[in-house]
């Protein structure tokens, strides 16, 4: 199990980190009111910048984006101020495209949403909210109306059932008539990245990093002792301590060599039995945080030395670098407008020229953990994704590259070990770049 001491040392006080790289780690997370001014900051160069570029791209002249407190749309939820955690009632969220004035935003509300949408709902002028709507729409009178509706996409899909029977009740005929899916609109408006949130996000994966180093250290784990399960809650614990969040729960389990278990463990179905770390194991650990509305998504490795070892063995390491090796593949296969399915397809073709097993299972990342954006694999479909794998790579995108290869290990008799890395990369339209670099050498935990 996790030291006493560990826990002792934690409860005294907080403020107090292992070592010198969380001690930064720590004093670079925002206060609450610094974290909302950040938000909001980010969020008005977003709404001064995207909206028109975007509607404009899809040929969409008015954007409507519906919900109701507790039940958000998740592309509303985006778009509140950083001091919001809910829609308030029922809000409603108008873009509106007016020519040379530019996208301006409204409010179809009681109050106005933030800077940006301003209010246009009178409720003692008139009681019915849906009506002030379509007076709006009247007033604007827009060729193209876009709605959160998609049977692909969930994040584009935040327009509820009942909400779309009150929009739809309220409008004309004509105005019904010109409803089309926003889901373009909305994925574009998720997945893209701004230069400010670029300047920010580097941070946000170091801190993911830095924490990901030091539960994988002799600070905090005792091989003979420490479970897998110490691990994953001591990693939980850590997030809160930090206060930020995780957006799943961390995962850690073991590959090790079969003569040492009889049997070969299986990292996705098995973890629950994997139990006690110990010399000779090869670690492997899935874990995100959410802080500042971006998401961040690490899989890395570490190895568990041996008596006398220095380092791992020369099978394993050569398996780290066939999975880097299978992460250029990849991302040299990012082009601007390929689908997900396309680049997929080359990728392993790629690889698979080049002897490697590969399993490619991307995904965008930035406001969820698994983004809006193109599907690049599927862990149990390693052919094309339909519907998500066929939407476009986009400039200025942020994507979790996530695969393994299989490989196999003469130090373990042959041993087939799959090196499971997911790092968070950039694609600026032409070229991919590791947000906080990524993993090219194990973490190494020495035994007593």
């Amino acid at each position: 199990m996790l030291r006493t001491v560990k826990f002792l040392f934690f409860s005294i006080s907080s403020a107090l980190f292992c070592t010198s790289v969380m001690a930064a780690t720590g004093d670079s997370i925002l206060p609450m009111k610094e974290r909302a001014e950040t938000i909001d900051r980010l969020l008005a160069v977003r709404l001064e910048t995207l909206p028109a570029q975007l509607m404009r791209r899809q040929g969409i002249d008015m954007w409507i984006l519906v919900a109701r407190e507790y039940n958000e749309d998740p592309v509303v939820m985006t778009m509140l101020p950083g001091d919001a955690h809910a829609a308030r009632r029922r809000t409603i969220l108008v873009f509106s495209d007016e020519g040379s004035d530019g996208v301006k935003g409204y409010a179809v509300s009681r109050y106005a949403v933030g800077d940006y949408f301003q209010a246009r709902w009178n409720p003692e002028e008139q009681p019915d909210q849906w009506q002030a709507l379509s007076d709006l729409i009247t007033e604007k009178n827009p060729q193209s109306i876009g709605i959160n509706v998609s049977s692909d996409f969930a994040l584009a899909d935040g327009l509820t059932h009942g909400e779309y029977e009150g929009l739809v009740g309220a409008l004309t005929n004509e105005q019904e008539a010109r409803l089309v899916s926003a889901e373009k609109l909305a994925i574009a408006w998720l997945e893209t990245r701004t230069p400010e949130e670029m300047e920010l996000y580097p941070s946000i994966v170091e801190i993911a990093h830095d924490i990901i180093r030091e539960g994988f250290s002799n600070e905090v784990i005792t091989p003979g002792e420490t479970t897998t399960e110490d691990l994953m809650w001591w990693y939980e614990d850590r997030i809160r301590g930090l206060g930020l969040l995780a957006w799943f729960h961390p995962s850690v389990s073991i590959q090790r060599h079969q003569q040492d278990v009889g049997e070969f463990m299986d990292l996705f179905t098995d973890t629950e039995r994997q139990g006690v770390i110990l010399p000779g194991d090869l670690l492997h650990v899935d874990f995100g945080i959410k802080y500042l509305r971006l998401n961040t998504d690490t899989q890395q490795h570490a190895y568990v030395l041996r008596p006398g070892e220095t380092q791992a063995p020369a099978g394993l390491r050569v398996g780290l670098a066939t999975s880097n090796r299978l992460q250029d593949i990849l991302t040299n296969n990012f082009v601007l407008g390929r689908t997900g399915n396309e680049i997929l397809r080359a990728a392993r073709a790629q690889a698979i020229e080049e002897d490697i097993r590969p399993s490619i299972y991307t995904h965008p990342i930035g406001y969820h953990g698994h983004g809006a954006g193109p599907t690049i694999g599927m862990w149990d479909n390693q052919g094309d994704t339909v519907g998500r794998g066929d939407y476009p790579l986009y400039e200025n995108t942020a994507h979790s590259i996530e695969l393994n290869s299989t490989v196999s290990i003469p130090e373990w008799d042959g041993q087939d070990v799959r090196f499971m890395l997911e790092e968070d990369a950039y694609f600026d339209g032409e070229n991919t770049y590791y947000i906080d670099g990524r993993q090219l050498e194990f973490m190494l935990i020495e035994s007593e």
